[in-house]
């Protein structure tokens, strides 16, 4: 867990120092992933259609010359490559040369630089037949989901984020990070009831405030941003709950306490809390 944090730390510093070579291609990029209903026996790939003629590697066929064409004569399925080129969109939007053969899987995942704004677009090579989808869509999150229905000649689909399951994995952080500081804060001695209530206050409103702000960036920047952010928020979760403690739990504490003992105990308290969400995270990857 302590190799975790020095990565991460030293991610940040070269963020920092070196910004336009940690820009040039770091972490993880956005995706689309679309699962397919309606759709049995059938032989079909997919694609998206870009409003936009390129994103990241992937660009639409330079007019009159194909230099930058992903697939060559006598490539595997470059004649499903070919179909895909010569399909003309009646608003004009752009095929990147990137597809998938959804057959089996019945899902269709972009998960580099996909287009912000599309269409999706199946063939069928068995009968050498489109579908386009009804309507243009866009990315709404960094992992942005969707179920597509196809009826007939009909493509229609829907946003699917699990919301549900982000806010129950929420309320889990909240709950096993708050447990670990009061352990910590018994183990340090604070055990008077007003002491465990105060911890208890600060706890709920630090982690409320720090895991619904990851949780936005987790949900709009992804992984690398939201481990960046994770590490300066807790730093500033540390501040606060350091000033907090001292003034409060020295005050209202029946014992003498040494000045030195509330601010090491947030250090604790928070060092550990910040290494069990890594851990968390990178063993139960679904609760972040």
């Amino acid at each position: 867990m302590k190799k975790i944090a020095v990565i991460m730390f030293c991610s940040f510093i070269i963020t920092i120092l070196f910004p336009y070579t940690a820009h040039a291609d770091m972490g993880p990029k956005p995706s689309v992933v679309i699962d397919f209903k309606g759709i049995n026996g059938k032989t079909y790939y997919a694609t998206l259609l870009s409003e936009q003629k390129s994103t990241g590697p992937f660009s639409a066929l330079n007019a009159g010359n194909h230099a930058n064409a992903h697939y060559q004569e006598g490539d595997e399925e470059y004649e499903i490559f070919q179909k895909f080129v010569e399909y003309q969109d009646a608003d004009g939007y752009y095929f990147l040369q990137y597809f998938k053969d959804c057959t089996q899987t019945n899902q269709f995942s972009w998960t580099y630089y996909p287009p912000q704004v599309f269409k999706i677009l199946l063939y069928f090579p068995e009968t050498d037949s489109f579908i386009i989808s009804d309507e243009t869509y866009q990315r709404y999150a960094f992992d942005s989901y969707f179920t597509a229905q196809v009826s007939g000649i009909s493509l229609s689909a829907d946003e699917t984020y699990k919301y549900t399951n982000e806010m129950l994995s929420l309320i889990i952080r909240i709950v096993l990070t708050i447990v670990t500081e009061l352990g910590i804060a018994l183990l340090f001695g604070f055990r008077e009831p007003k002491q465990v209530r105060f911890i208890m206050i600060v706890n709920v409103v630090t982690q409320i405030a720090l895991n619904f702000t990851l949780n936005v960036i987790n949900y709009h920047l992804g992984e690398l941003a939201f481990l960046l952010f994770y590490f300066l928020l807790e730093v500033a979760v540390f501040i606060t709950e350091a000033v907090l403690y001292t003034w409060y739990l020295k005050k209202y504490s029946q014992k003498a306490v040494p000045g030195w003992k509330p601010g090491v105990y947030a250090l604790t308290a928070n060092t550990a809390s910040f290494i069990i969400g890594i851990g968390i995270a990178y063993k139960v990857p679904g609760i972040f």
